[in-house]
Parts: structure tokens; C-alpha cells; sequence
């Protein structure tokens, strides 16, 4: 879609205001709004500005005025405006220097794709994140100097099963059992249609949708697969989307890796794939393990060397981590497999075309900013391609299962935020190849983790240790 085609689709649809989104420094959106008579082909060349120091991990006050540059190519009517409003995904801009700014997660994606291009490996990567979700009826959460506190609750919870304080027709799914089943069951069939219906008409094609493992309403929509970028700002017009609908119904969504103790997180397996001149650099039709290539093989030895700095981006919140842990099907083995979920690479094998040949990375959750977290992964796959990185050979063995000697030469993910920022700190170089992503961008990154999230929790006393410890 050109300048031009948003002009006239605004006109087309009598659009009263145009809404400007883009990406903050941990991957949430942030927008303002313009009346449509103030959109103009300048618009898109001139841009708009904004005050870069009141968004995190941006400009300091003192250099905080910035340009967002809409591209013409994101728009899209929003569905949950009272009043008509087009909504179009930005770039940024310093406006003095007139250069992309570099700490824009959006930026990295694309200079991300710009290098798998120029490195002659492969001229475009897909990628197909499935992202799950909780439906909750209620969420309350608070705290202060002498309280802290959360709650959450689903008519559909297993936990409430006793509950007599309103009519209670049962059918709730067990504990580690909420996959795939029926309504009655399954509560949110309706629901998470509505989901689709507007996900698609947002310009979102969707494969399926369903139950995921755990009690109280975990969910899963899956998303077809596309490029790079465009499936970053998918991921972020996915999260608006859902939410809002779950809100229209008096429902709150939450995509936090780990709302419920003793039962499933939310991951958000991405599959992806390198292809030059139309075809699949991930398949060997001959008789290759899983009929994958030779490059498939070095990109996942990239991925499993790098994946503890990985983690930093692509499990980036201290919540991770209690859903990376041994159970509740959590990724955390550094392994790669056919079929087998135990490993957090996995190649499926549901069909034996070339169009189908991808591996399936499973350690990343949706609390990641897409635009970094895809960049990242690629750039670890790259690295392998590159050195020629032989992974571990294959474990086609359920991994949870194995006996204490055999397991403990299976390395695994990080087992902290703080490990993976460590991590990241020590073994970045493959991420500045081509400057995708800068010493800075790496660095603030881990300051504001540290500074606002790591201290954050660890300075805070734990509702549980007060069921440990009061009475030392």
C-alpha cells in the first residue's frame, strides 16, 4: 500500500482520525491520535513529532524531541474506535540528524532483514510465531511498602469447581488437561472466534485456534507465517487485537509467561525458515535427519550455542522463568528433535513437502519485543551458517524422562533473567554483525532490565516467604 492507497482508504472509509503507533524499547505500543484532515503526503516524508524521554529506554530529556515516519504499508482500520479511525505503524527519526534512531525496535527488524540479504546466505527468512494467551474474568494485583498481592480468577478455573457463591454448571478443565477439549469444557470457543474474525479483517491470516494445556482459559491462535518485520508488527497488532475483544466481553487477557502456579505458562514457539530464489534452504529431499539441509543443521547449531545470550531477548522478564523450569512441557532442554515437544528445537514432521520443511524454536515467550526477538534468532542462526556450527546430534528420546547421567550432558537454557543478561553481556558479537544491533541498543537493554526489573523483584519481600519464614 503506497501513500496514495492510504489517502484514498481513508476517504474510501470516511476515517475521522488517523492513529500513529510504534514500538517502545521493551515491545509494548504506544500511539497518538491526528485528526484526518491533518493527514497529508507530507505526513509521511516530514513525519510527527513526540517527546522521545517520557517512553522507556528512549532519549534523555534533553534531547527528546523525535519523528515518527508512518508507513504506508501497516494501515489498517481498528476495529474498537467509537469514532472511524485508520491506524498505521511508524518508524522513528532523530529530526536533527534526519537518522533512523537506532534504539527503534522496528529498525533492528529491518536491518536484520537487510543483512540476511547482503550476507548472500538467503534472500528472505519467514517466520510463525504461536502466541498463547490466558483469559481470566478478573485480575487484582498490588504493592506497596507493607502489602503485596495478586489474584486472578476464571469462571473456567479447576480451582473453582467448589465454588457454591453462584451458579455453578461444572465443566471446568483439570489441571494440566485444557487441551483441545469441547464445549462445554472449553469455554471460549465463541470468544476466540470473534478473535479471528477480527484478526482477519485487521489484515491477520489465521490457521486455527484452540484450547491450550491449562485450566482457567489458556488459548492459542495461530498466525500464518511471513517475513520478518511484517511479523513483528503482526505480533503487536495480535496483542492489541485479542485484548480488546476479550474486553469488549468483560474479559481480560494476559500474555505474562507465568500467571498461574502448578500449571502450564504461555510460550510462543517460533517457527522459522531461510529461503533464497523460491526455495527452502531448510530441506534436503534426500534422506537427511527430518529432512533437513545441511544450513538447517549449522542454523540450529547457531541457535543452540547462543541460546543462553538469546534468552535475554527472547525471554526477557524475571516471569520466564518460572515458566522455563522441568515440567509443564517448558523448553528448557538445548536439544534439537523430530517430533518430540521436549526438546526446544523441534523440526516438525507433519508433512514431507519442501513449503513445510522449519524448525520450530520453543524457549521464547510473549512477553519478548518481536522486533528484537526474531532479529536475535536470526542473527544466531546466521552466525552457525557461517561457522558451520554442528549442533549436539539429535535427541529423539523423551528428555524429561532420561536417567540422571544421560541428562545431565543435555545443557539447558537460562535458569534466570539475570543469567541470561550475563549471558548476553559475554556473547553478543554475533548480534553486531552488520550493525542489526548496536553496543548500545545491547546495553541499555541490559541496564533497564537490571535496573528495572531485576532489582525490582529482588527487593521486594515474596508473599510466599512470609509462609516460610514468619515465624523464624
Amino acid at each position: 500500500m503506497t501513500t496514495k492507497d492510504v489517502l484514498e482508504m481513508a476517504k474510501k472509509n470516511k476515517v475521522e482520525f488517523v492513529d500513529v503507533r510504534f514500538c517502545d524499547f521493551p515491545g509494548q505500543w504506544h500511539h497518538f491520535t491526528i485528526p484526518v484532515a491533518e493527514l497529508s503526503e507530507d505526513t509521511f516524508t516530514e513525519g510527527l513529532g513526540f517527546d522521545g524521554s517520557s517512553i522507556r529506554g528512549f532519549q534523555s530529556i534533553d534531547e527528546s524531541d523525535m519523528l515518527l515516519i508512518p508507513d504506508p504499508s501497516t494501515a489498517f482500520m481498528d476495529p474498537f474506535t467509537q469514532h472511524v479511525t485508520l491506524n498505521m505503524i511508524c518508524n522513528i527519526k532523530d529530526p536533527i540528524t534526519g537518522q533512523s534512531y537506532s534504539r527503534d525496535p522496528r529498525l533492528v527488524a529491518q536491518k536484520a532483514e537487510a543483512y540476511l540479504k547482503d550476507s548472500g546466505v538467503a534472500d528472505t527468512s519467514y517466520w510463525g510465531p504461536e502466541v498463547e494467551f490466558y483469559i481470566f474474568d478478573s485480575v487484582r494485583y498490588n504493592q506497596t511498602y507493607n502489602e503485596g498481592f495478586y489474584h486472578v480468577d476464571s469462571i473456567e478455573g479447576a480451582w473453582n469447581s467448589g465454588d457454591f457463591s453462584q451458579p455453578n454448571l461444572g465443566h471446568k478443565p483439570r489441571y494440566k488437561e485444557g487441551y483441545f477439549p469441547v464445549s462445554p469444557v472449553d469455554h471460549y470457543q465463541d470468544l476466540r472466534s470473534e478473535m479471528v474474525k477480527q484478526l482477519e479483517k485487521a489484515g491477520i491470516k489465521i490457521e486455527l485456534q484452540h484450547h491450550e494445556v491449562g485450566t482457567g482459559g489458556q488459548s492459542e491462535i495461530d498466525m500464518r507465517f511471513d517475513t520478518l518485520t511484517a511479523m513483528a508488527d503482526k505480533v503487536l497488532k495480535y496483542k492489541y487485537i485479542v485484548k480488546n475483544v476479550a474486553k469488549q466481553a468483560g474479559k481480560t487477557v494476559t500474555m505474562m509467561p507465568k500467571p498461574l502456579f502448578m500449571d502450564n505458562g504461555t510460550g510462543m514457539h517460533v517457527h522459522q525458515s531461510l529461503w533464497k530464489g523460491g526455495k527452502n534452504l531448510f530441506f534436503d529431499p534426500k534422506d537427511a535427519y527430518a529432512l533437513i539441509s545441511d544450513t538447517a543443521r549449522h542454523y540450529i547449531g547457531g541457535l543452540l550455542t547462543h541460546a543462553l545470550a538469546l534468552c535475554a531477548f527472547i525471554a526477557p522478564t524475571t516471569n520466564s522463568y518460572r515458566r522455563l523450569v522441568p515440567g509443564y512441557e517448558a523448553p528448557i532442554n538445548l536439544a534439537y528433535s523430530k517430533r518430540n515437544r521436549s526438546a526446544c528445537i523441534r523440526i516438525p514432521m507433519y508433512s514431507k513437502s519442501e513449503k513445510a520443511r522449519r524448525l520450530e524454536f520453543r524457549c521464547p515467550d510473549p512477553s519478548a519485543n518481536p522486533y528484537y526477538a526474531f532479529a536475535a534468532m536470526m542473527m544466531a542462526g546466521l552466525d552457525g551458517i557461517e561457522k558451520k556450527i554442528e549442533p549436539p546430534p539429535p535427541l529423539d528420546k523423551n528428555i524429561y524422562d532420561l536417567e540422571p547421567e544421560e541428562k545431565a550432558k543435555v545443557k539447558s537454557v537460562a535458569s534466570s533473567l539475570d543469567e541470561a543478561l550475563d549471558s548476553l553481556e559475554k556473547d553478543h558479537d554475533f548480534l553486531l554483525k552488520g550493525n542489526v544491533f548496536t553496543q548500545d541498543v545491547i546495553d541499555t537493554w541490559i541496564d533497564y532490565k537490571r535496573t528495572n526489573e531485576i532489582d525490582a523483584i529482588r527487593l521486594r519481600p515474596h508473599p510466599h516467604e512470609f509462609a516460610l519464614y514468619y515465624d523464624v
